[in-house]
């Protein structure tokens, strides 16, 4: 087993053991990909400040996100398709975040159902939505995730139209793959992942095979997909949503001060400055660098979270220190998956605490909520001058 000092050597197995295709629907976005690029390296214009000789004992990384204790201020992001990820991604991830102390988002395009995760879950975990033109669809699965007790609801709202992500077109992304020549020769080149794919039979989108009308195979399923983001999502279905959840409620997907201001009016528990990954609209600002406008927007009507682009427990620290009170981390805990199914997501959280521990302390703080724009160095231009 090698060893693993950082996320990027996660990285490198979950390439190395899983198909081409699902890699590619990992480390991918849309369009050029830069604003998925730009995600990740805007984090590096940020400089921390050594601060020395202070006491630096007891430190404490716990916080709490939407009222719910935590480890640390880092949740799991929902993930499409992680049960292709590695067989039963869902559960495998649900378990590693509930053992770890943190909580774990499953998304409604997920391999593994609600149910399927609410029976091997430890804790209670929350659920994204995605607002589909089926309504009856969207009020089932809503009482779905309560009877599962599903702890939260995370709206997306920057799915409406879905981004073009070529590599997933030249790849023919399915889940299941279909089997053309190409996908069996890469897959066969994946024994471990063949063979535990084999003994589950969580291979399709869990939550939406045998929930909606005339979907029952493959091609149904695409074609209803294809069809079903809805694109007249606005405000006033955002708040019949939050009416009828009535439990903690978090929008996701947020990149712009006046929407901020729209969400925390809309009741929101809290806000999620993203940008999908980079996978929606690409030449968008990348999360970290519109953060500060969101944060300033809302101030403290709602808390504000930061997703999209973290890699490392020092991006979760300038993330803080920039004003977030949160953050959800994706393709870190993906890559760990990938790599080691259940064992990978703890390893890869272990990595970002450590990391987070060590700077935070070299940065002269012993609460991680301690930390704030003092503990940083930003360079003047750094949220853009923009006529």
């Amino acid at each position: 087993m090698p060893v693993i000092t950082c996320i990027e050597d996660l990285k490198r197995l979950h390439q190395k053991r899983t198909p081409k295709m699902f890699w590619d629907y990992c480390e991918s976005g849309s369009y050029t990909e830069q604003t998925f690029r730009e995600n990740s390296s805007d984090f590096a214009k940020l400089r921390f400040r050594q601060r020395v000789a202070r006491d630096l004992t007891g430190r404490v990384l716990s916080s709490t996100m939407a009222g719910q204790k935590v480890t640390m201020p880092v949740a799991l992001a929902p993930v499409g398709s992680t049960g292709m990820q590695h067989p039963d991604g869902e559960i495998h991830a649900a378990r590693a975040a509930a053992k770890f102390g943190v909580p774990f988002t499953l998304s409604t395009m997920s391999i593994c159902s609600i149910e399927d995760v609410a029976a091997h879950s430890p804790e209670p975990f929350w659920f994204q939505l995605y607002v589909m033109k089926d309504e009856d669809f969207v009020d089932a699965i809503i009482e779905r995730a309560r009877a599962a007790k599903c702890s939260a609801l995370v709206l997306t709202l920057d799915l409406q139209i879905l981004g073009q992500r070529h590599k997933d077109l030249k790849n023919g992304l399915t889940s299941p793959p279909k089997p053309t020549i190409p996908n069996l020769i890469n897959i066969a080149t994946k024994p471990r992942w063949a063979w535990n794919m084999a003994r589950t039979p969580r291979r399709q989108f869990r939550n939406i095979v045998g929930h909606v009308k005339g979907v029952q195979k493959l091609s149904d399923l695409t074609a209803w997909a294809n069809e079903q983001f809805d694109p007249m999502l606005d405000w006033g279905k955002v708040a019949r949503i939050r009416d009828q959840w009535k439990g903690k409620f978090i929008l996701k997907g947020v990149l712009d001060a006046d929407d901020a201001r729209m969400a925390a009016d809309a009741g929101a528990d809290a806000v999620i400055v993203s940008n999908h990954g980079g996978r929606q609209l690409d030449g968008a600002l990348s999360s970290i660098r519109m953060l500060p406008s969101v944060v300033k927007a809302i101030g403290d009507r709602t808390e504000v979270w930061l997703d999209s682009g973290i890699r490392s427990g020092q991006d979760v620290l300038k993330a803080l220190a920039m004003g977030a009170k949160g953050t959800m981390i994706g393709r870190a805990y993906i890559h760990g998956l990938g790599a080691m199914g259940e064992a990978g997501v703890t390893k890869a959280l272990e990595v970002i605490q450590k990391e987070m521990d060590i700077t935070m302390a070299l940065c002269g703080e012993r609460e991680v909520t301690a930390m704030g724009r003092h503990n940083l160095l930003v360079p003047e231009d750094f949220e853009g001058r923009w006529a």
